[in-house]
This record gives C-alpha cells, structure tokens and sequence, in this order.
C-alpha cells in the first residue's frame, strides 16, 4: 500500500526543522547506505549524532504520535530513528531496495524494515525534479508532496529518487517494523478501520457496528506479532 499522511507537521514545527537543517553541518549521505545503494546514491544527510538531528528526530517522533492516520495504516511496532537528507543540483538516488533490517548505529536497535517512510520538509516549488519514483504493481508511482506530508510505502518496492536540478530537497526518511508484517493484511486492516470510522459518523454504534468493531480487532489479534 502506498498512502499519503497529509499535514504530519504543521507551520511551526516546519519553521524549526528548516532552522536546524539550515546551520547543521552535513555529510556524504552513503554513510547509512547499503553496498549495493551505495552505489547509487548521491546526496547529503544528518550525521545521526548531531544535536540538529536528536533535535529533529524529536519533532517528527512528536508528530507521529499523534497522527491517527499514520498509526491506523501502519501499525507501528518498532521506529527506526527518524534520518534526514537533502539532494542539491545534480543529486538523485538510482534504483534500490532498502536493506530488510536496519540495525540503529547509537542505540543497536534492530528493525525489519515492513514500510519505508518519507516525510518532505521543503515546499514543492522550491525545487525541480527529487521526485521519490515507487514501483508497484500499478507501474511507477511518482511522488512529490507538500512540505509537511509524508508517504508511505512497502519496504519490499524498488523505488529512486529523480535529480534535482534546481534548489534543495530537504526530507526526514526512516523505516518501521508493523506489528502486521504483511502488506496485504495491512491493507485490508486500514480498510476495515476507515470504514468503521466512517459508518460511526454514519450510524452510531449499533450492533452492527460493534461487531465490525470486533472483526478488526481479531484480526489484529490473529496476525499481530508484538
């Protein structure tokens, strides 16, 4: 499933992760890629220990924690530390797939990486190309949101990142474990929630309703790994 979290940060919180990124000091982004990315990737990131980065990481785990959207299709069991990056004039990341665990430098935490995540920092007209391209079943899926918004898509795609030949894409990206390890149960499990909600607002909690209620919640309970 490839879903966009409209609005993950509001204006304030935008203001102070532009502010930090704009007097943190950056490195050669390979420092966190693969052996194989490594050898297509070309852009710049946060050093993971940096203040600017702890600082920010904070701002986006704020912001993640309330989102009901986001805890609704993604279940959420384990959060890679959120990282952040930003491609210049000529930079771009060529086709990969994200390694299936991701062991946390700092703290040896180890998350399978079920869903990748981007979260985009810079608004859209400030810069050309640096369009995230997803692969999957429906062809490539290009995406580019407003600063703020954050999609969401398996960890299993073959996804790149389009160069940027003007201005500068700036975006937090990071990984989580689901407590639903598979994208299709996953799917039909935020299906299920959204309509529930909707037939809330709709009727109420009737019998109906609460039974439905029910559903989703075994279902959780026969495909969970917590």
């Amino acid at each position: 499933m490839l879903l966009r979290v409209p609005q993950v940060l509001n204006a304030d919180e935008l203001k102070q992760m532009r502010l930090l990124m704009a007097k943190a000091e950056w490195v050669d982004g390979k420092v966190t890629a693969g052996t194989q990315s490594a050898q297509v990737k070309r852009n710049i990131q946060l050093p993971e220990s940096s203040l600017e980065a702890e600082a920010a990481r904070k701002i986006v785990l704020t912001a993640l924690s309330r989102n009901a959207l986001f805890f609704s299709a993604a279940l959420p069991k384990k959060i890679y530390p959120p990282l952040f990056n930003q491609y210049r004039d000529g930079m771009d990341f060529g086709a990969h797939i994200d390694n299936a665990v991701r062991t946390h430098a700092l703290t040896g935490l180890h998350v399978r990486t079920d869903i990748s995540c981007t979260l985009f920092l810079a608004d859209p007209d400030s810069y050309d190309g640096g369009e995230l391209v997803v692969e999957d079943t429906y062809g490539q899926q290009m995406v580019k949101l407003p600063a703020g918004d954050m999609v969401l898509y398996p960890g299993t795609s073959l996804h790149h990142v389009r160069p940027v030949t003007r201005g500068a894409r700036l975006a937090s990206f990071f990984w989580l474990q689901s407590m639903i390890r598979d994208d299709a149960q996953r799917t039909l499990l935020f299906d299920m929630d959204a309509a529930i909600v909707t037939l809330r607002q709709e009727v109420g909690d009737n019998a109906a309703v609460i039974r439905l209620t029910g559903n989703y919640h075994n279902l959780i309970r026969m495909w969970a790994d917590t």
